[in-house]
């Protein structure tokens, strides 16, 4: 049975993965209380067509109605918002001068512009989706209204979810208005005892990417709340300060921790126990009580046992330190516009341009009275940086044709004029929950658009929905899979050729520091490289699972990725090793090593080279007192083979 799962494709297999996430109760609260409470508006004041409005825009930011902080929230559903609205405006423009064929060039621009956003992180991805969602439904649902008109209203039902939002949340914890904060930085200790619990097992690099990820999220929150006091010229509180001088103590913590994981021993249960404490001091407002006992067996265990006493300290106080926020030292993040110009951002343009607009033409040839729902449809498709584009196909079809049935029954049992308004409602609950499988998520989106389409007028029979379903898929899965438009060198390429630079530039800081460096800049080159190897390893679990005849001759973007993160590691433990006493590695090597990484990413950047016919031989030590440079070169070589199977 093992071989025979192992033997499944993984595009094959995708679809069919289900995301194990807890119920976000207070989300499918908002849920129940956007959509479908906006429509019956519309239909109790006569105005359907507002009411439908400001239920599309409650729905859309329903999407992006993820956990986090508040000022998380405002940012991931204030900024698609924004661009839902402009969309809307265009589109309603566009429908309003009757433009006729002339959307479908109109529609490649914005689907460009669209696609190319994808390179630029998940936030405005998502806006730039939206944005295009909402130019193809302003250009054909047919409306009253003017489009400054339109477009307001959707954004007021965007931020209707944006203010139930801020009211509709679950109990605070002990942390009054720091509640989010306190959780997330929480979120890191326990990530951190489940790191240190599977050490030494099987479990420990992917408990250490949890870890990582937990760092991020932790750190994007400080920052807002950093940003949200310098845009309102507000000094920081005690609290805030604490809280900051905590994260600082929790970020040096697990710094010490990856030297622990990577010497793959495991661990008694009290050392993974202390962390665990910190967490449950930070929910509750008690102090952390008993830790474990310090032990220096190994240079590792020192250095944990030294941050975990800096951690007591840190809890211990009730003032912090200074009146001044910590700031760690942050490299510049790369520039968003040359990737948006770069070949993966023109790739990724050209994909989406050329399925909306195909999809468009198509729809307007079949039937040019309700021809929106086809190329609004390729719009949630084809954004490759969403998922293998096999595996939304088929969800969506699923989704879609599961989600006109339940429509469809709903129509024929419920009775009056408010039963879409229910149905609406019912939609946005869903939601929330239906984050965890593509295919459910469409069947509340069909679900919401139905009711809103009913109401708007067109009470087409939904066989036609499913018809342009059909063709859009099958359109997106023609498009979506041109050899230029498909190839990973060219799109995971990018964001592993970017992590290989981050990974060399912190194991050069690493091996070319001095005493006295400054640490905050070690601990933001380690979080640049971590956050680059997270979003390329995303990028190569989504290709490794896309349908692509030429597979084979692609290299593992997967292991590499793999090999990047355990130099990181190794470099960690380096860093660590130095502050307590080890020899530093010897300069020429160490340069040697560095050279050798950044000429693997050189060769990454070019799509049209082998990578394994461009990098240097890089040669294993077997001095013990030089262990991290034989880690690094062995996982180096790794890099080659698995860089140049291609």
């Amino acid at each position: 049975m093992l071989r025979a799962q192992r033997a499944v494709p993984a595009w094959l297999a995708h679809p069919f993965r289900w995301q194990r996430l807890p119920v976000p109760w207070a989300a499918v609260a908002r849920g129940a209380l956007c959509a479908g409470p906006l429509l019956g508006a519309g239909i109790a004041t006569g105005h359907p067509a507002p009411g439908v409005l400001a239920a599309l825009g409650s729905m859309l930011a329903g999407v992006n109605d993820r956990p986090g902080t508040r000022r998380t929230g405002v940012v991931h559903i204030g900024l698609p918002a924004l661009a839902s609205a402009l969309g809307m405006l265009v589109g309603a423009s566009l429908r309003a001068v009757d433009a006729g064929w002339w959307v479908v060039p109109a529609l490649f621009v914005v689907g460009f512009v669209s696609g190319a956003g994808s390179v630029a992180g998940p936030v405005r991805s998502n806006a730039g989706m939206q944005m295009l969602a909402t130019t193809v439904l302003g250009a054909g649902m047919p409306l009253p209204g003017a489009p400054w008109a339109k477009a307001l209203t959707l954004l007021a039902g965007c931020l209707w979810l944006l203010l139930l939002r801020l009211v509709l949340r679950p109990p605070r914890p002990a942390g009054g208005a720091l509640s989010g904060e306190r959780a997330a930085v929480a979120t890191v200790f326990d990530a951190l005892a489940d790191a240190l619990g599977a050490a030494g097992g099987p479990g420990a690099e992917p408990a250490r990417r949890r870890l990582s990820a937990a760092l991020d999220r932790a750190d994007e929150a400080l920052r807002l709340r950093l940003l949200t006091d310098r845009l309102l010229r507000r000094p920081a509180g005690p609290d805030e300060l604490l809280l900051a001088e905590r994260f600082a103590a929790a970020t040096a913590l697990c710094e010490a921790s990856v030297a622990l994981l990577w010497e793959a021993r495991p661990l008694p249960a009290r050392v993974a126990e202390s962390p665990r404490r910190f967490a449950t001091a930070l929910r509750t407002g008690r102090p952390p009580g008993r830790l474990s006992a310090p032990e220096t067996s190994t240079p590792g265990r020192g250095a944990f046992d030294q941050a975990l006493l800096d951690a007591a300290v840190a809890f211990a106080r009730s003032e912090p330190l200074t009146r001044t926020r910590p700031r760690a030292g942050r490299p510049e993040p790369a520039r968003r516009g040359h990737e948006l110009l770069g070949p993966a951002g023109r790739d990724y343009g050209l994909r989406v341009a050329l399925c909306i607009a195909a999809s468009a033409a198509v729809a307007l040839l079949l039937r040019a009275d309700h021809w929106y729902w086809l190329p609004a449809t390729a719009t949630f498709l084809v954004k490759p940086d969403l998922g293998p584009l096999f595996s939304r196909t088929v969800n969506r079809f699923a989704g879609t044709v599961a989600g006109v049935l339940v429509f469809a029954g709903a129509g024929l049992l419920l009775t009056g004029e408010w039963w879409p308004a229910l149905v609406a409602g019912a939609g946005g609950a869903l939601l929330p929950f239906a984050t965890r499988h593509f295919a459910l998520q469409t069947v509340a989106i069909t679900l919401m658009v139905l009711s809103f389409v009913y109401v708007s007028g067109a009470r087409e029979a939904a066989a036609e929905r499913i018809v342009d379903t059909s063709i859009a898929c099958g359109i997106v899965l023609v498009v979506g899979h041109l050899p230029r438009l498909a190839d990973p060198r060219r799109r995971v390429g990018q964001r592993v050729t970017a992590a290989l630079r981050a990974t060399e530039r912190f194991l050069r800081h690493v091996l070319a520091a001095r005493p006295g460096t400054d640490p905050a800049e070690r601990l933001a080159l380690r979080r640049a490289a971590y956050r680059a190897l997270g979003e390329a390893r995303a990028a190569a679990e989504t290709a490794a699972a896309e349908l692509l005849a030429a597979r084979d001759r692609n290299p593992d973007w997967p292991a590499v990725v793999t090999a990047a993160e355990r130099i990181v590691d190794a470099a960690t433990a380096c860093a660590v090793r130095l502050d307590h006493g080890a020899r530093r590695p010897g300069a020429e090597e160490a340069e040697r090593l560095c050279r050798a990484l950044s000429a693997m990413a050189d060769a990454l950047e070019d799509p049209g080279r082998r990578p394994g016919t461009a990098l240097p031989d890089v040669e294993l030590r077997a001095d013990p007192d030089c262990a991290t440079l034989t880690d690094v070169a062995a996982e180096l070589e790794r890099i080659r083979g698995h860089a140049g199977a291609g």
